[in-house]
């Protein structure tokens, strides 16, 4: 373990811009697995759908992960072991224009201490406004681990635990993760190597390259909207999960959802041979 950089603690990172078109649009939702079997979910992935064109609401949390904003609150960790481990974004107003440019500023909020061989967890706060406009979009609260960078006598990170019912699901939705998936996905920026070279995965201590969290979150949004409200992701006002496991493309998942109320529900995301919870603690609000 390196000596971590807690003086940045409390500092700002940004403004970072992301001017986007359609097709940045569609290949996000490609990433997250829309229509792989070429129909389900077509309206993220075709301009031109009658029903309207559709973004995907996971597009606003990838903002708080791409490259440039990572390397710049870089706070001395080992990179080998860096994880993208939670995030609870809330959206303040719809994105739905389908080109334009967005601005992100980030705040690093704290750096909490899980001890030896347990490693360490950076919390970051992501604002994106829409940079034409000025209208702030979504808050995102991001979370990443860093497993070798334990021990260093900070804080603990006190988590507070979205409940998951002992009962039966109320929906069930099944999908197979194609192989190339992860490969897909990193077109969106995410080009850490983890996911896409297997040797590296491999020195990491990984069977093989895994998905990205943000991806395996993709497919749990789309999997929610289309049970509860088909064709209308503009709804959604919140979306908050932990990714808990590593889950490899090929795998079968099934997302678990469970109504918790009006216009709320509580999620995971299983794999339907292993059982393991590759996402838990999810909650979903809309409007």
């Amino acid at each position: 373990m390196g000596e971590l950089d807690l003086s940045l603690i409390g500092k700002t990172f940004g403004p970072f811009e992301h001017e986007y078109t359609f097709k940045d649009l569609i290949i996000f939702a490609l990433g997250c697995g829309a229509g792989t079997d070429g129909i389900t979910d077509l309206d993220y992935v075709f301009e031109q759908d009658e029903r309207g064109f559709k973004i995907l609401p996971i597009y606003g949390a990838m903002l708080a992960e791409a490259y440039e904003v990572s390397k710049a609150m870089d706070y001395g960790f080992n990179w080998d072991g860096a994880l993208h481990w939670g995030f609870d974004i809330k959206y303040h107003k719809p994105m739905t224009k389908t080109s334009g440019k967005l601005k992100t500023i980030c705040v690093l909020k704290d750096i909490y201490d899980r001890g030896p061989g347990k490693g360490c967890v950076g919390l970051n706060e992501a604002t994106t406004y829409d940079a034409e406009t000025g209208e702030k979009l979504f808050t995102n609260e991001s979370m990443d681990i860093e497993l070798y960078d334990g021990g260093f006598g900070g804080p603990k990170l006190q988590v507070a635990a979205v409940e998951i019912p002992e009962r039966d699901p109320d929906f069930e939705i099944e999908e197979q993760i194609p192989l190339n998936q992860a490969l897909i996905y990193r077109l969106s920026g995410d080009f850490f190597k983890l996911h896409a070279d297997w040797e590296y995965a491999k020195q990491c201590g990984f069977e093989k390259p895994m998905l990205h969290g943000l991806s395996a979150s993709g497919f749990a949004c789309r999997h929610i909207i289309r049970t509860l409200f088909p064709g209308q992701p503009e709804r959604i006002t919140r979306f908050k999960v932990r990714m808990s496991a590593t889950l490899y493309p090929g795998s079968t998942i099934k997302t678990q959802i469970w109504k918790m109320g009006e216009n709320v529900i509580h999620f995971r995301v299983v794999n339907t041979e292993t059982g393991e919870k590759h996402l838990n603690f999810g909650l979903v609000e809309w409007k």
